[in-house]
């Protein structure tokens, strides 16, 4: 009664499958193997980049911008400007 036996667990998967279908579940094993490879590639530039910055004084360090605005169509687009 603690576990269930392989027959539980092919149930449930076809039960799975027939909810889903096979071609909804591809697309998310791709989608997650996706974001777990961008994840440890993040992690392993940002352990680099994190000794690079350290070396660079505060003040020449370049501001990080990235733009979503095709992704996201409410965003409204500004500029900046410093008096001077």
């Amino acid at each position: 009664m603690g576990s269930f036996s392989i027959w539980h667990w092919l149930i449930v998967l076809l039960i799975v499958v027939m909810v889903f279908g096979t071609k909804k579940l591809k697309n998310l094993g791709s989608d997650l193997g996706g974001a777990v490879k961008g994840f440890k590639d993040g992690m392993k530039d940002g352990g680099n980049q994190a000794a690079d910055d350290s070396a660079q004084p505060a003040s020449q360090a370049a501001p990080q911008v990235t733009q979503h605005a095709a992704a996201d169509k409410s965003t409204i687009d500004v500029e900046v400007k410093t008096k001077g």
